[in-house]
């Protein structure tokens, strides 16, 4: 080996001379080979520590890499490394202890692009992991696929193409059936029963209406993603055709989705003014406005423990141009604006970047949520609200004599205009 290395470095020496026109000792070329080297190493740990972001960030990596390789060489058990980095992604966005900040896996991340379009390539149903291990299942979608397969509300479902499901969380247990886009697969059911089902990416209304008997409409807004605000004002718009004297809107169970829907309905509803303001962490603010343009009817906002987010700052708006009176429970006090960025390897994390502020300049997520003039609760806490629609704003037809804050509120409609 050092007989080769002696012969590169005589050779090199060689070719240097030739190009100087100079005899250059193998002592000096062997010391410029370790400057050159030197340098080439301190070059690539100067792009790497501006690449991370300076020594902190660059410690932290490579203390990383090193419990991954640990880890990967020396545990018992076969690591599932993709896993492991998953995870530790995960945690890196959960320590910052904002509940409304987190990572998503490039598969859940597809997942949430279809829901933020009001799409989902799920079945339709919704599911709660049972002590047992197995999931119950909660509710169903009207003419969604698992409704078309024969699956109701209070079934236990133990297996999903004969998979067995009780080690996975809900999460994984979504993402499964989720993978199974454009296929048909199989349910396996406690008692035995077995049911097919062909899983297809839907579109799902964000709005539900109909005009009540006592002449007051009556709409469910069940999240302010891309186009819900239009759907919201089309069934505002049928309604009114429909000559009703007062409207209820409800936003119980409403998640939130984006500002601009948020602005374009209140845009619409209130007068002119600012209807919320955001702020960043620098301190800067932006002002979302309503113009003149508005609709004059007596109105009820119907809000719980379960409106979040954007669906607070609408109520909040409402409330304080006293355009409404709020009827419900207080809700969750959660009104940050979060951005959702993407990752190289189609991994995203969706991170609070802003704070709301409602139109008298208050932060609800500091003040507790937002609180109604009329506060009732619900005999049966299952009552809120109708189920959805798949195909977009259709009108429903739904009894309300169990929901007692829909109830209460068409009651004092009917005093004040209906």
């Amino acid at each position: 080996m050092k007989k080769y290395f002696k012969r590169f470095l005589t050779s090199l020496g060689a070719l240097i001379g030739r190009l100087f026109n100079v005899g250059i000792p193998l002592k000096i070329v062997l010391l410029l080979v370790v400057l050159v080297g030197g340098l080439c190493v301190g070059l690539t740990y100067s792009k790497m520590m501006k690449k991370v972001g300076g020594k902190a960030d660059f410690e932290e990596a490579m203390r990383y890499i090193e419990i991954k390789d640990a880890v990967s060489d020396n545990y018992i058990d076969a690591a599932d490394r993709d896993k492991m980095g998953q995870s530790a992604a995960a945690a890196m966005v959960s320590g910052l202890g904002d509940k409304w900040s987190y990572y998503m896996s490039p598969d859940e991340y597809r997942s949430y692009k279809l829901s933020s379009a009001n799409e989902y390539s799920g079945i339709g149903m919704s599911i709660s992991k049972e002590e047992n291990g197995y999931f119950r299942v909660i509710s169903v979608n009207a003419g969604s696929a698992a409704a078309e397969a024969g699956v109701t509300a209070g079934m236990i479902i133990n297996s999903v193409d004969g998979e067995n499901i009780r080690d996975l969380s809900e999460d994984e247990a979504r993402t499964l059936i989720r993978s199974k886009l454009n296929s048909k697969f199989t349910l396996g059911i406690s008692g035995g029963t077995e049911l097919t089902v062909d899983c297809k990416k839907t579109h799902q209304s964000a709005v539900n209406y109909r005009k009540e008997k006592t002449d007051a409409g009556y709409v469910q807004i069940y999240n302010f993603e891309a186009g819900s605000a239009q759907e919201a004002i089309d069934a505002i718009e049928a309604l009114l055709e429909q000559n009703i004297v007062a409207l209820c809107i409800d936003v119980r169970g409403n998640p939130g989705g984006l500002a601009s829907e948020t602005e374009a309905l209140l845009d619409y509803l209130l007068p002119a003014g600012t209807v919320f303001y955001t702020t960043d962490r620098q301190g800067r603010e932006k002002a979302a406005t309503s113009d003149s343009m508005c609709i004059q009817l007596p109105m009820v906002v119907l809000i719980n423990g379960e409106t979040y987010a954007e669906a607070e700052v609408f109520a909040a708006a409402m409330q304080e141009y006293q355009w409404a009176t709020l009827f419900g429970e207080t809700t969750t006090g959660s009104t940050r604006d979060q951005e959702t960025i993407e990752l190289s390897d189609g991994s995203a994390i969706r991170l609070s970047t802003k704070s709301y502020l409602t139109p008298n300049r208050v932060d609800i997520s500091t003040n507790g949520g937002v609180v109604p003039e009329m506060i009732i609760y619900n005999a049966d806490p299952n009552s809120a609200g109708t189920t959805l629609g798949t195909t977009g704003g259709a009108q429903g037809t739904a009894s309300v004599s169990n929901d007692d804050q829909l109830m209460s509120a068409l009651t004092f409609l009917s005093k004040t205009g209906a």
